[in-house]
């Protein structure tokens, strides 16, 4: 009987250490990961910022070279007009009396 029992034990002990040390091995794997993460973030976040400032230096230049060549399609004399076309001239302000007002007499 204390052949059996002490059997018993020992392969209680057996599986309960297995057990233990597998959750303890799987413990300090998570922690050796979350070292080199959190060493890992500071690195990362610089260069996603210096990405981010690449981005909005490109986007910004894009911007600023649309916003000139609308400034200069809205000032540029027309390529495809005739210099010597006649131009029309200003409609005069003045119109001519059509009929006469009463306060005119």
């Amino acid at each position: 009987m204390e052949g059996s029992l002490l059997a018993a034990l020992l392969l209680l002990g057996l599986l309960v250490g297995a057990a233990a040390g597998a959750a303890y091995t799987r413990a300090r794997r998570g922690w050796a990961d979350y070292q080199t993460a959190r060493r890992a973030v500071p690195v990362t976040r610089r260069a996603a910022w210096l990405l981010i400032r690449a981005v909005t230096t490109k986007v910004g230049v894009v911007a600023l070279l649309l916003v000139g060549a609308v400034a200069y399609a809205a000032v540029a004399p027309e390529a495809d007009s005739d210099p010597a076309a006649p131009q029309p001239t200003p409609a005069s302000t003045s119109s001519p009396k059509t009929q006469d007002e009463p306060g005119d007499r």
